[in-house]
C-alpha cells in the first residue's frame, strides 16, 4: 500500500515549468508514452514544423526518453518558436525531476538556461525603449 502512494507522489512531482522571452509552459510528464498533448491538441499539430518538434522534444532525445514519458503541456504567451523553446526547457526541468543523473547532459546542452531575453519597455518621453524623437533645429 505504501509502495504505491510513493509511486504515485514520485509520479505527481515530474513537473517542469520553462520560460523563454514571454512564453511559459508547463510540462507534466506522464506514464503514457505515446500521449502527446499541448494546449489540448496532439503535439505534431501543435507544432506542426518538423523544426519545432525536435526543439521541443531535444531534452527526449538526449537522455533517450521518449518511448518511456509521455507528457501534457500548457503553454502560453509568446511566439510558437518561443513556445517550443519553452516546452524544452520545461521538459528538462520535469526530467531532471525524474533522474538528476541527467543534469550534467541537459545542462551542458543548454538545455537547463532560462533564455531571459525579453523587450525593453517604453521609456517615457521616448519613443520606444531607446529611440529618441527626432531633433528638429528649426
Amino acid at each position: 500500500m505504501e509502495d504505491k502512494q510513493k509511486e504515485a507522489a514520485a509520479r505527481s512531482k515530474l513537473f517542469g515549468v520553462g520560460r523563454r522571452k514571454s512564453a511559459v509552459a508547463q510540462v507534466k510528464l506522464t506514464d503514457k508514452a505515446a500521449e502527446k498533448i499541448v494546449n489540448g491538441e496532439k503535439f505534431e499539430e501543435y507544432f506542426t514544423t518538423v523544426d519545432m518538434q525536435k526543439i521541443a522534444l531535444a531534452p527526449m532525445d538526449l537522455t533517450s526518453t521518449a518511448e518511456q514519458y509521455g507528457m501534457t503541456v500548457k503553454v502560453k504567451g509568446g511566439g510558437k518558436h518561443a513556445q517550443a523553446d519553452a516546452v524544452r526547457h520545461g521538459l528538462a526541468r520535469a526530467l531532471l525531476a525524474a533522474n538528476a543523473e541527467w543534469r550534467i547532459q541537459l545542462k551542458s546542452n543548454g538545455m537547463l538556461t532560462r533564455d531571459a531575453r525579453v523587450k525593453e519597455r517604453k521609456k517615457p518621453g521616448l519613443k520606444r525603449a531607446r529611440r529618441a524623437p527626432q531633433f528638429s533645429k528649426r
